[in-house]
């Protein structure tokens, strides 16, 4: 009969007394890959291997193309961004918003969509121009009638310190 001999359970490697097993060769640093040793990978990903004198075939795909008519709304993107930046910023982040759903339905070829969104994005775009001109004039009526009142309260000041004293 053969003598049994004890095996480690990492590798089947029979242990001998002072044996010390090989850490490259434990369960947490296997060995490295053999020059053409296949590595060991779950069936479902090994590779498929066409059997000799066959001839590998590839499917055919099926692509379909359809014909989407684009809408030709316009955006109004340039005159949202002018809006947002110079002249009323909350209604030029909504006409901004909206010229980008523009391109969005006109891309997707939705015309009532597209139509919606841009005479909502120019209506807003008008508002905040509109708002943006109103107050740049406001402040500009505003400076000019402050500057008068503090210019005539300065002369009235100096005259009725000073007197007409004229050195």
């Amino acid at each position: 009969m053969t003598n049994p001999e004890k095996k480690t359970p990492e590798m089947n490697e029979p242990i001998h007394p002072g044996y010390q097993p090989d850490p490259m060769k434990s369960a947490i640093n296997p060995p490295p890959p053999m020059y053409g040793a296949s590595p060991s990978m779950p069936y479902q990903y090994q590779a498929y291997s066409v059997p000799p004198g066959a001839i590998p075939v590839q499917p055919q795909q099926t692509i379909l193309i359809a014909n989407v008519q684009t809408a030709n709304e316009p955006d109004y993107l340039g005159y949202s961004i002018f809006t947002l930046l110079c002249c009323c910023l909350p209604l030029g982040v909504a006409a901004l918003i909206y010229s980008i759903k523009t391109q969005g339905a006109n891309q997707q070829g939705d015309v009532a969509s597209a139509r919606k969104y841009s005479k909502l994005a120019l209506v807003l775009d008008h508002t905040a121009l509109g708002l943006g001109i109103a107050w740049i004039v406001l402040t500009i009526i505003l400076v000019i009638v402050f500057s008068t009142v503090a210019a005539a309260s300065v002369s009235s000041i100096q005259q009725n310190h000073f007197g007409n004293y004229n050195p």
